[in-house]
């Protein structure tokens, strides 16, 4: 069998007539999308991984981690923002490779994609979890502690051990955003916009009240010693060690991009849904990081609820449970958001052959893909309960960088082969910034190389089931079988 079978790709100009099908309703405004953008970055990064990370490499100057990181997604965003506009589609990266480097890297996109969006969704839960059984303490309302821990455990050795626990917050958190979704996409966009303004007031009277507490002292030394052995503890490989795990608190800026079928005016709104919520939201994450290094020494923050520890630090009880409100409201509507974007590549794939139908099945009142909803639920449900947020977040953080990757690098192929199409949005320095997000993300790859070889076997199941399932069943593939046999016939 030749690879070049392997290759075969979606037109561009078939892919800009499923944008215009009208399956899916077009509801959402440029100010919807930045909101959804909004909505999906502002969650368990800076809830909860901000601190870790600082506490364990960067020290004060995580502030640097996220300029290197937001850089990185940046070049990543101008990609994507010049790819949607020119094939405003669902299917977001899925789509862009397949009409770029053919169907196996469609394939391997959309697989990638399971595990930014889908095991995303999960890592988030578990953090969702960890603030609302704080609050809930609050009022004496305590859940048992086997209710609340994952069933995979890591002891020091880093090794897996299972347990007789699970994190029931987490499934009922990830059950309730899926029953959402199935009522409708303006539905939870309107909820959404109103989660959105909860939490981004609570995290700006956390920056404007925490400016007056803040200690100078708490950032000296900026740039800790580098801790000799000690995996990259402190020092620039820590800055650059952090960078790699908050890339997470990123993770979702190119959600926007899987509502281009359910858009206005794509072509415009997709754009700035993109590189709106990626700049608002940087400019958040640099002042949060100042004013929680500010606050508490950095050796402190390693805590599931770093900003609560800061708050609570000043003595400001009021502010403790405002916070933790709105890191609730927070972490809810990146869940929404992230399960949206998975089950809508989903519906992609499926409507391509690749997976089964029932993943495109569309509900006749609600107009949402809603067996694909509950199923997508089921499996990140089930990982939210099993699987520690350490492993959650190194995966999907993995797994974005590789599809980032591959969407630098469609960007460039595109731009080689098809120069004459309408770019309605196009990348500034197209020879260059493509390549710099390919190094960038590649660099920031290398730092996870613990999780590379997990990543490795998950690959190796996808190549499977695309081999045994995928390209048997592919439409275009099976199209273009049929009517090379009608041409023959005929000769």
């Amino acid at each position: 069998m030749s690879f070049a079978k392997f290759m075969i790709k979606k037109s561009i100009n078939q892919i800009q007539a499923e944008s215009e099908s009208g399956e899916l309703k077009r509801s959402l405004s440029a100010a919807n999308l930045v909101s959804l953008g909004i909505g999906c970055i502002i969650g368990a990064g800076i809830f909860v991984m901000t601190g870790q990370a600082a506490a364990e490499h960067a020290g004060p100057a995580i502030i640097i981690s996220f300029i290197l990181a937001g850089l990185c997604c940046a070049f990543a965003g101008l990609c994507y923002a010049e790819l949607a506009s020119m094939l405003p589609v669902s299917g977001s990266a899925y789509s862009y490779a397949y009409a770029s480097l053919g169907e196996i890297f469609a394939w391997i996109m959309g697989w990638l994609l399971l595990l930014e969006y889908g095991l995303a969704a999960s890592t988030v839960a578990v953090g969702w979890s960890g603030y609302v059984v704080s609050f809930l303490g609050n009022f004496g309302i305590v859940i048992p502690e086997y209710l609340t821990k994952s069933t995979i455990v890591l002891n020091e050795s880093k090794e897996m051990i299972f347990t007789n626990q699970f994190n029931l917050p987490a499934m009922l958190g990830v059950a309730m955003m899926s029953v959402l979704l199935i009522f409708g996409v303006k539905e939870s966009a309107s909820f959404n916009n109103v989660i959105v303004f909860i939490k981004v007031a609570v995290i700006l009277l956390f920056i404007a009240v925490g400016a007056f507490y803040v200690n100078p002292d708490n950032w000296h030394p900026f740039i800790p010693e580098a801790v000799p052995g000690g995996d990259d503890k402190y020092g620039w490989g820590g800055i650059f060690r952090a960078a790699g795990i908050i890339f997470f608190a990123y993770v979702g800026f190119e959600a926007v991009s899987t509502a281009a079928q359910e858009a206005k005016n794509p072509q415009r709104d997709i754009p700035i849904g993109i590189l709106g919520s990626l700049v608002i939201c940087t400019i958040i994450y640099m002042a949060v990081a100042a004013v929680l290094t500010g606050i508490v020494p950095y050796t402190t923050l390693a805590v599931p609820d770093p900003i609560a520890v800061a708050v609570d630090a000043i003595h400001l009880p009021w502010l403790s449970f405002i916070v933790k409100i709105g890191a609730i409201a927070g972490l809810t509507s990146v869940m929404m958001v992230l399960l949206y974007g998975q089950t809508r590549i989903f519906y992609t794939m499926s409507k391509d052959g690749l997976i089964p139908p029932v993943f495109s099945k569309i509900h006749p009142k609600f107009k949402t893909p809603w067996i694909n909803t509950i199923l997508v639920g089921v499996i990140v449900s089930v990982a939210a309960g099993m699987t520690p947020i350490s492993i959650l977040g190194d995966l999907v953080s993995l797994g974005t960088l590789a599809a980032f990757c591959i969407i630098c690098f469609s960007v460039f192929y595109l731009r080689r082969t098809a120069p004459e199409m309408k770019r309605p949005f196009s990348v500034p320095y197209p020879k260059v910034t493509p390549w710099l997000g390919i190094l960038c993300c590649g660099y920031l790859m290398w730092g996870l190389k613990g999780m590379l070889l997990t990543l490795k076997f998950y690959f190796v199941i996808g190549i499977l089931i695309y081999i045994f399932y995928g390209y048997r069943n592919s439409k275009i593939r099976n199209s273009a079988k049929a009517l090379n046999e009608i041409i023959n016939r005929e000769a």
